[in-house]
């Protein structure tokens, strides 16, 4: 499975985003797909997924502020994120784990989001 993530950019804090991830290869609706992200000087943080099942766990800290979706017709996860504030610039990757597996077995190449105060 091959994972290309995009939608990053530059936005004012308020402001909104989308990132897309395209997957190619692979039985996508089988795999639960996440989104992560990775701040200057800080781990990688889980943001939200989107399991097979349909279930969508949200880390707090974005709660009713981000939603994750999926189209699997078109092999695609989106993160569509409003209400930015500057503590979202982080470079944020796209990722697939297989259904039955705990950890994650692909990542996309991540894309740059930038939220000026």
């Amino acid at each position: 499975v091959q994972l290309q993530a995009s939608g990053g950019g530059l936005v004012q804090a308020g402001g909104s985003l989308r990132l897309s991830c395209a997957a190619s290869g692979g039985t996508f609706s089988m795999y639960t797909m996440g989104w992560f992200r990775q701040a200057p000087g800080k781990e990688r943080e889980s943001v939200a997924a989107v399991h097979w099942s349909g279930r969508t766990p949200y880390a707090d800290s974005v709660k009713g502020r981000f939603t994750i979706s999926r189209d699997n017709a078109k092999k695609t996860v989106y993160l569509q994120m409003n209400n930015l504030k500057p503590e979202d610039t982080a470079v944020y990757y796209c990722a697939a784990r297989w259904y039955k597996n705990d950890e994650y077995d692909y990542w996309g190449q991540g894309t740059l989001v930038t939220v000026s105060s």
